[in-house]
């Protein structure tokens, strides 16, 4: 069985469990308070099989499975794991800092792990076509990268009460993907470097608000 398939299908069983079990959600959610005072670090990884309802569990691995194989491709199974755990983790992880000063926050979902598997994909192929719900006609890859963290950042340092989205997950996710894709294939990413860099200015202005001006964290 492709690992791809397996990943899939074990978030997709224990999400369905967690569904008719509450327990499971409030043992293996990510939550600030647990993580920091109880040193449950379990939860960092924990949350990413967890998701709030069917419809966050088809998005998120429908996503997988159409980039997945392109990782697969792209850098074998190993570098797949690598990329979808190392991304929820360092999603989580960049969350946990953000975030560090209200314990009572909290967050499910494989969105980190898909965000780097994604951007893993736009890194070594940045002009691929993408297609967003509300765009009938299909973008450049790069175009949606920038799009994508443009916006995330914009809701981190604008937080609106009605969003409800783990935008520091889904920031440190593709951050971890975009980062291995150049680490591990260095010619392509030098041959992709001007769209990569375009892509990446939304995170170079959230480095600096977050470490230089201090507007958050």
């Amino acid at each position: 069985m492709s690992i791809l398939i397996l990943i899939i299908a074990i978030t997709a069983i224990i999400s369905f469990i967690a569904f008719n079990n509450q327990s499971i959600f409030e043992q293996y959610k990510f939550n600030v308070g647990a993580i920091l005072n109880k040193k449950e670090y379990i939860r960092l990884l924990s949350a990413g099989v967890l998701h709030a309802d069917m419809m966050h569990l088809l998005f998120n691995m429908m996503t997988l499975y159409f980039f997945g194989p392109v990782i697969l491709e792209g850098f074998g199974a190993a570098g797949f794991i690598i990329i979808y755990i190392g991304s929820i983790l360092l999603g989580n992880i960049f969350s946990l800092f953000i975030y560090q000063k209200q314990p009572w926050y909290s967050a499910i979902g494989a969105s980190g792990g898909v965000s780097g598997v994604l951007f893993a994909a736009i890194a070594m192929a940045p002009k691929m076509s993408l297609y967003m719900f509300f765009i009938p006609i299909p973008i450049p890859g790069f175009v949606f990268g920038l799009l994508y963290f443009g916006y995330s950042v914009y809701m981190m340092l604008n937080p609106k009460q009605w969003d409800n989205l783990g935008h520091a997950a889904h920031l440190g996710g593709a951050f971890f993907g975009l980062v291995y894709a150049i680490a591990t294939q260095p010619e392509a990413a030098i041959e992709n470097s001007m769209f990569i860099g375009i892509m990446a200015l939304p995170l170079l202005y959230l480095s600096y608000e977050i470490f230089i001006k201090k507007k958050i964290g």
